[in-house]
């Protein structure tokens, strides 16, 4: 009987690190690398929340750049593009004379 119970509990302790490990690994980061130390990159999102990452490969980035972080690897986000401005109306000239 004894036995039962530890192979029970051993399988469910399995299921949920199993379960709790695929969710952390499709986590994705967002924000703008404040550290780079080795392999580890700490980003801080835009609520001001600093997230240090292991990931694969550090390869084109550095500290200030903003950057997207999933599955370990780093892909930096492109800058967003102003809108150029707009010229105020200009004025017909005046037609006959």
């Amino acid at each position: 009987m004894k036995l039962k119970s530890i192979i029970a509990l051993m399988i469910a302790i399995i299921f949920t690190l199993g379960v709790a490990t695929m969710g952390l690994a499709s986590a994705e980061v967002k924000g703008t690398i404040t550290k780079i130390d080795g392999k580890k990159v700490t980003v801080k999102d835009d609520k001001g929340k600093e997230t240090t990452v292991e990931v694969k490969e550090v390869k084109d980035v550095k500290v200030g750049d903003k950057v997207t972080i999933k599955d370990g690897v780093v892909a930096k986000d492109a800058p967003k593009k102003e809108e150029p401005k707009k010229d105020a109306p200009k004025k017909k000239k005046p037609e006959g004379c």
